[in-house]
């Protein structure tokens, strides 16, 4: 017989498929990483932000930063109390002052040493600036001056610049550097190392030398006294110049009435000649009337 009761099923040991998978899937690392790490982080993110939605949060937040940068900043260590400024004449140092516009006492982490160096190097009379904070709170600010070599008309206006043609500063008169040669024409200061090549080979007419013309920017002009002018060539122009220089040891060409020596075709040098020359010559001195 039968029995009345129904055997109640075995119970299948095995695991259903997807508690196989959930259980494959917590074995994995990046799993569990994601579970017990990732997913955590990003559920405080998430209420983080919500909370910096909130303006009374971020201005509590803000305010107790500034409060920690202002702690910080009072700090002795960070106290800066001299500025001093090392290198250049006492006007470029008092200029270095001005321009690097920083008020003591202050903190060295209140300060913006980069924008203080741009403000120094901007001066046209400095060629190179650094900025440090040395020990003792002492800001110091260490300068290279340019050193002028030559004045430079432009227009109306008169300027001392270096040997690189930088300008350096402006000059209300002539007379108050005497003692530099004076350049003018478009270029000049492109051409300063040239410039002053050939004012050192013009010995034989230095205390007469008024200045030295850039024409064209290619070639110069070398005006003295009286009117005088020396053309040089585009090249070869501290060749020519010692040879204009040799007669004038020799013979003092530029001690007659002389207005132009022109070199500026080296094969074929003319000498231009005054008026008072001129006449000598029609005079008989040379019936022909050309010039030598």
């Amino acid at each position: 017989m039968r029995p009345l009761r129904r055997r109640r099923a075995r119970r299948d040991p095995a695991p259903s498929r997807l508690r196989y998978r959930l259980t494959r899937l917590w074995l994995s690392p990046w799993a569990r990483r994601g579970l017990t790490v990732v997913l955590p982080a990003a559920l405080l993110i998430a209420l983080a932000a919500g909370q910096l939605r909130r303006p009374e949060i971020r201005a509590a937040i803000a305010a107790a930063a500034a409060d920690l940068r202002a702690t910080i900043e009072a700090r002795p260590e960070f106290r800066l109390t001299r500025l001093e400024v090392v290198g250049g004449s006492a006007a470029l140092r008092a200029e270095v002052t001005e321009a690097a516009g920083v008020g003591l006492p202050v903190s060295s982490l209140a300060i913006d040493i980069d924008a203080i160096r741009r403000r120094v190097a901007a001066l046209g009379a400095v060629a190179d600036a650094r900025v440090s904070v040395s020990a003792g709170g002492t800001l110091t600010i260490s300068v290279t001056e340019r050193v002028p070599v030559a004045i430079l008309r432009r227009g109306g206006a008169l300027g001392l610049i270096d040997a690189e043609g930088h300008l350096i500063a402006r000059l209300a008169a002539r007379a108050a550097r005497p003692d530099l040669p004076l350049l003018a024409g478009a270029g000049a200061e492109a051409a300063v190392a040239e410039a002053l090549e050939l004012v050192a080979r013009a010995g034989p007419v230095a205390g007469r030398l008024r200045g030295l013309v850039r024409v064209g920017e290619r070639r110069w002009d070398l005006v003295l006294d009286r009117g005088q002018r020396i053309m040089l060539p585009e090249r070869g122009a501290a060749e020519a110049l010692d040879r204009v220089m040799a007669l004038q040891r020799s013979q003092g060409v530029l001690d007659r009435d002389v207005t132009r020596v022109d070199l500026r075709d080296p094969a074929r040098p003319v000498l231009r000649l005054g008026p008072r020359a001129l006449r000598a010559r029609r005079d008989g001195m040379h019936p022909d009337g050309e010039d030598t």
